[in-house]
This record gives C-alpha cells, sequence and structure tokens, in this order.
C-alpha cells in the first residue's frame, strides 16, 4: 500500500493523537520522566492501514491498544524529530489536531535542548502538555504540585 504525504496528514487529522505522558521515575534527576508519543488506533479489521502507516514513516510499532484496536506507536524522539515533525510541517494538519501538534512540537524542541531535565523546564512542559491533553489535565496539577521545591 503505497500512502500519499497528504492522505497521511488527513487520515491523522481524523485519527492520530499527538501525545506527552510525564510519569513518575525516581530514577530521573527530579523524579519525573517526558515519554512524546505519536499514535494513530485502528479496529483490528484495518491493521493493515497501521503497517503501511509504519512503512510510511519508516519508524514505530504496531501494537494491540484495547480489546480489538490496534496503533502505530513512535515514541523515539530521533524518530520523531526526523520523521513525524518534519511531515506535518510540510503536509499540514487542518484540524484543532494542529493545535495540539505545534504544542507537541514545542515540547520536542524543549526535549532537544534537555529542558525535562530540570524542574523549570519540565514545568514548562507540564504547562504545554495539560493543554494539549485534556485528561492529563488534573494528573498535571498534581505532578506541578510536587515540583513545587523546583
Amino acid at each position: 500500500m503505497k500512502l500519499d504525504p497528504n492522505w497521511v496528514s488527513g487520515f491523522v487529522d481524523g485519527e492520530g493523537t499527538f501525545y506527552v505522558g510525564i510519569n513518575k521515575n525516581d530514577t530521573m534527576k527530579i523524579g519525573y520522566q517526558v515519554l512524546p508519543e505519536f499514535r494513530v488506533v485502528q479496529h483490528k479489521k484495518d491493521i493493515k492501514v497501521l503497517y503501511a502507516l509504519k512503512e510510511f514513516f519508516g519508524a514505530g510499532v504496531v501494537r494491540i491498544n484495547h480489546d480489538t484496536r490496534y496503533e502505530l506507536r513512535i515514541r523515539s524522539l530521533d524518530h520523531i524529530n526526523n520523521l513525524v515533525l518534519p511531515h506535518f510541517n510540510k503536509y499540514s494538519l487542518i484540524t484543532q489536531k494542529k493545535f495540539d501538534f505545534l504544542k507537541f512540537q514545542e515540547i520536542i524542541n524543549l526535549m532537544n535542548q534537555d529542558e525535562h531535565l530540570e524542574g523549570k523546564g519540565i514545568k514548562r512542559i507540564i504547562n504545554i502538555a495539560s493543554k494539549m491533553n485534556r485528561q492529563e489535565k488534573i494528573k498535571s496539577l498534581k505532578i506541578l504540585e510536587n515540583l513545587s521545591s523546583y
């Protein structure tokens, strides 16, 4: 299956997610880890499109998401920087997801400058992520409370 880049952006506009998780991790200097990921979820009957997207981007893993849903997930910062961001900068999204992408890109840029390794930087990342991931807003506020000493 050969995918057109414009089709990929349109498909992701409807079916993709730019997500940034912030998880407790005691091995990290400030106790938290930033985990950005690009995801596309489909029912197992359409799993072929996930493999086609994996081939298109040249990265990621296709795995079970939940029940009969599967996902293509790209987590590698290198792959996000060199494959995902350039694609969506060239072939723009047109829905509200474009604004999530821009926030995602801002977080990636902060990570490229190692801001996620310092208290001040992770606070900035949490503030940005809480605006793009609605379900993470309450969790983000609790993390900010724990980082009050930074």
